[in-house]
């Protein structure tokens, strides 16, 4: 498992608020670990967990339900995890010439180690693995 203080979950408004935030909040507490802002593994993880809440508010809204965000840091490697009420809605990967949108996918598979989907009894949790630095 994780060392104390390297473990964080948290349950957010299914709003693009909600998404906002949980971005916020999960920058804030990996500068607690040691991933400074503005670093590079910091403005990565930034962007996966972004694309992961703004997709869970997109596509696995359900109302009333909220959406989670879980981390874990193990060594060198930074788990993000979004769970959402959807679980009938699973993440594609778009392929060239789809439109403007929908790429986010295809930005968090060049980015991660290693991505994927769990299934839940409620929703689905996507997941996502980073190498990252601690300063």
């Amino acid at each position: 498992m994780t060392a104390a203080g390297t473990a964080f979950a948290q349950r957010f408004s299914a709003t693009a608020r909600g998404a906002r935030l949980a971005r916020q909040l999960a920058l804030i507490e990996l500068a607690d670990w040691g991933i400074l802002l503005g670093s590079n593994a910091s403005d990565t993880a930034g962007l996966v967990i972004a694309e992961l809440a703004s997709n869970a508010v997109r596509h696995g809204h359900v109302s009333g339900r909220d959406f989670e965000l879980c981390m874990a840091m193990s060594g060198d490697v930074l788990r993000l995890a979004v769970t959402d009420a959807r679980g009938e809605r699973l993440p594609c990967i778009q392929s060239s010439g789809a439109g403007e949108s929908g790429y986010g996918l295809q930005l968090i598979t060049a980015l991660a180690t290693d991505w994927g989907v769990a299934d839940r009894v409620v929703g689905k949790t996507v997941w996502v693995e980073l190498v990252v630095e601690r300063m």
